[in-house]
């Protein structure tokens, strides 16, 4: 504790400093201390005429063993009274003077980042900053390394050089990135995998299985296995690791460099390489899709995206923030669509609506775009069981929500350009004007809510989807919680002509939905991605939605 007490100037560090002026300066302990300690004082100058002596200089008596274990000091009984004799070493005047392994423990506390800043300090610093304890603890801590780093080391890499080399210099592309590829976009996660960097590509499962886990493929590695330096290597293809690149382009992305490229080639040639894929990306043969339009998307997309070679651009991505007041948790979903197979959109919330943004996409409607609009002020009442198979009821149901909402968006932009315009002229009367507007758009939106209460809405409700509705996979949820009123996004080969179009959004429990795609008489099931994904969290709101918008502006 006086060490600490010392070190910091808290506690009884005054009393300490006035124990050490009093030694160096060779002064009476008298004029230097205060009402409390001359209490404690037994010398001449303080007692009647009865012949004691005073304690010598550099000597303090006290009259118990309260202080008697405090570093560097002797007691002796003089007289009756303990006396305390400055004896030892010095109490620690620095960080520098404390010894070696409490500085490793200290030091072992600092972000990495700061050590080399320590370094500079003095060459004792220099000296315990080589010690391997204060790096693994680095590791470990702030890049989650969980190895065994002492065989590493034994194999001559040490933990600071894997620190220093690997981890520090390449922390920048650790997390969720989008690949710039075309429309179809995708999902790398770059991770600290064992002792290596490695960027994975993640698939969705095979359509229509919606509810199988993520699959993974290794695009790149970057490790110090073989030399004290890292080492980037491309993963793609299957002539095992060969030599690549990344290179930072700016904030926020990256770009990956096959520096062989034959690795990547096949002895079959095109064809071999077609097959090869096709039973990775979709766990069939080309003979077994018998929908001629669906092989004409499969062929194109393997052409569209074999021609990068593992040669892209990245963006970074986010997680979206999660809120308590969410209709359910935010995050990743995997989803059917149709001749396109499954892809992966991005749940998130925004006060009144959920929004799913397209991570892959297809020729129609590409990655980065708003594929499901979902407003939450507009509950959905479903039907009895029999009435729901009826896709009349149905349409009807959705499609006058839709009218009301459009009826409000008119009110609303008519209210507007009524305040716009008599600010404009000046009149005091057109406020009036204004305020009936307002007045009506709030009679019809309680009119619209009094119809489509949430309240009424009972725990869990029976579900069937309406004849004549297609669905990838059959096997979807019979009960669900809510349903809202939502827009889809369409649009012609090419993203052509893209509009919204009205559905039904069916929230089934934490880890699933659907969408009604009532124009298309489509039905997409999307279960949540539950694979862990570190380095993902967007800093604030403000950052997230700014991602949001970049990502439109990527893929359109």
């Amino acid at each position: 504790m006086a060490v600490c007490a010392r070190l910091c100037g808290v506690g009884q560090s005054r009393r300490c400093r006035r124990r050490q002026r009093n030694n160096e300066q060779d002064q009476g302990s008298d004029s230097d201390m205060d009402e409390e300690e001359e209490e404690r004082i037994v010398g001449k100058g303080r007692l009647d005429a009865g012949g004691c002596r005073g304690p010598e200089r550099g000597v303090v008596a006290t009259a118990g063993p309260s202080d008697a274990h405090e570093y560097g000091s002797s007691h002796v009984n003089r007289g009756g009274f303990l006396v305390r004799t400055n004896t030892g070493p010095p109490h620690p005047q620095s960080l520098a003077e404390l010894p070696p392994e409490l500085l490793v423990e200290i030091f072992s506390l600092l972000p990495g980042t700061t050590l080399p800043n320590v370094a500079l300090v003095c060459k004792k610093f220099r000296q315990i900053l080589k010690t391997e304890t204060i790096w693994r603890r680095r590791c470990i801590e702030e890049f989650g390394m969980k190895e065994d780093l002492r065989k590493m080391e034994a194999g001559g890499v040490s933990s600071q050089d894997l620190y220093v080399k690997l981890l520090h210099p390449y922390r920048h592309i650790l997390g969720l990135w989008q690949p710039d590829i075309g429309p179809y976009g995708g999902l790398l996660n770059v991770v600290v995998d064992g002792l290596f960097i490695i960027g994975w590509m993640y698939l969705p499962p095979h359509d229509p299985r919606v509810e199988d886990p993520m699959r993974r493929r290794p695009l790149f590695r970057i490790h110090m296995m073989e030399s004290n330096k890292a080492t980037v290597e491309c993963m793609y293809g299957h002539k095992g690791p060969h030599k690549g690149d990344i290179q930072t382009v700016k904030r926020d992305e990256f770009s990956t460099k096959c520096n062989q490229t034959d690795h990547h080639r096949m002895p079959g040639g095109r064809q071999e390489e077609f097959r090869t894929w096709l039973e990775e990306e979709w766990g069939r043969t080309l003979e077994e899709i018998f929908h001629e339009h669906m092989q004409e998307l499969i062929l194109m997309k393997f052409i569209y995206t074999s021609q990068y070679d593992n040669c892209l651009t990245y963006r970074r991505i986010y997680l979206p923030p999660a809120n308590p007041a969410d209709l359910l948790q935010p995050g990743l979903f995997k989803g059917t669509y149709g001749s396109h197979g499954l892809e992966i959109v991005m749940l998130s919330f925004h006060g009144t609506s959920a929004k799913a943004t397209k991570l892959t996409g297809d020729p129609n409607v590409p990655a980065g775009q708003l594929t499901l609009d979902v407003n939450l002020h507009q509950p959905v009442v479903l039907p009895e069981l029999e009435q729901q198979r009826n896709i009349e009821e149905l349409s009807r149901l959705v499609m006058g929500i839709h009218e009301e909402v459009q009826k409000e968006q008119e009110q609303q932009e008519n209210s507007t350009s009524a305040m716009v315009k008599c600010a404009a002229e000046g009149a005091c009367g057109g406020s009036s004007t204004a305020e009936e507007v307002e007045s009506d758009h709030g009679a019809c939106s309680d009119s619209c809510n009094s119809g489509h209460n949430s309240s009424t809405n009972p725990e869990t409700q029976a579900f069937v989807l309406p004849l004549g509705v297609m669905a990838r996979n059959e096997d979807y949820p019979r009960i669900c919680r809510k349903c809202f009123y939502g827009t889809g996004l369409i649009a012609g080969h090419g993203f052509t002509s893209p509009e919204r179009t009205p559905g039904l959004f069916v929230l089934f429990d934490e880890d699933r939905f659907g969408f009604i795609w009532l124009e298309l008489k489509s039905f997409s099931l999307y279960s949540r991605l539950t694979d862990n994904l570190p380095h993902a969290h967007a800093p604030n709101m403000e950052r997230f939605e700014a991602m949001l918008c970049n990502m439109q502006s990527w893929t359109s």
